[in-house]
């Protein structure tokens, strides 16, 4: 498994250094209710979708691994789900930022309380507070915490058909599906750096993980001698 590790570290820097190249190809758009008759560089939409696509991930990532630890009591699963817990938020806050800044340009606000960014952060909040009962909440934490993860994978498919169900300012589905073909090529290969970028912290992040109950283990083991 170690020997995995270089490559896709290699991989992963690889991709992210062709990815700008390739967007200087990408076509310009007329962004959906942007101010009229203006001509937005859509380059932020190759960084900001892929990144909440793969928040979206490790948010089933979360909630799965944390069902088999409530029904199973593995703890292995319990490690993974803590590994993509903290990916829910590093993704998420890259979603938050590049979100505003799009939407600064495109419609002239910085935040919209719309469906889809309002649930969108909502479902991040769900796992920042994860991450604090986890750390915070004494004993019985994991558990209440996987419960938690549970609903917050629940909620992903709310926040992803949002923009379909009700008004909003924000695009809709239909946006991935009807890329013209010289966006669609270089839309598909950052997502694929993303899911490498996440697959590389995700396997490290439970990793280390797993170090850390490997050394306590240890710790109580001396404490009993």
């Amino acid at each position: 498994m170690k020997s995995c590790y270089l490559p896709a570290v290699l991989l992963a820097m690889a991709m992210f250094a062709v990815a700008p190249f390739r967007l200087m190809g990408a076509p310009d758009i007329l962004v959906a209710n942007a101010t009229p008759g203006v001509l937005l560089s859509y380059k932020i939409f190759y960084y900001h979708v892929p990144s909440a696509m793969v928040m979206f991930l490790s948010a089933f990532v979360c909630g799965v691994a944390s069902a088999v630890y409530l029904f199973k009591n593995r703890l292995a699963a319990d490690r993974l789900a803590a590994a993509a817990a903290e990916l829910v938020v590093v993704f998420g806050l890259i979603v938050l930022v590049t979100g505003p800044i799009w939407a600064r340009k495109a419609w002239g606000v910085w935040w919209q309380w719309d469906a889809r960014l309002t649930s969108t952060l909502l479902l991040w909040m769900i796992f920042m507070a994860y991450l604090l009962v986890r750390r915070f909440g004494g004993q019985g934490a994991e558990k209440l915490s996987a419960a938690m993860a549970v609903f917050g994978m629940a909620n992903v498919p709310f926040v992803y058909v949002s923009v379909n169900i009700w008004r909003t300012i924000h695009p809709t589905t239909q946006v991935i599906p009807t890329l013209a073909p010289g966006m669609r090529g270089v839309f598909w290969f950052c997502v694929l750096s993303f899911v490498v970028l996440f697959g590389l912290l995700l396997a490290l992040r439970a990793r280390l993980e797993q170090r850390r109950a490997d050394v306590e283990r240890l710790y109580l083991l001396a404490d009993e001698e």
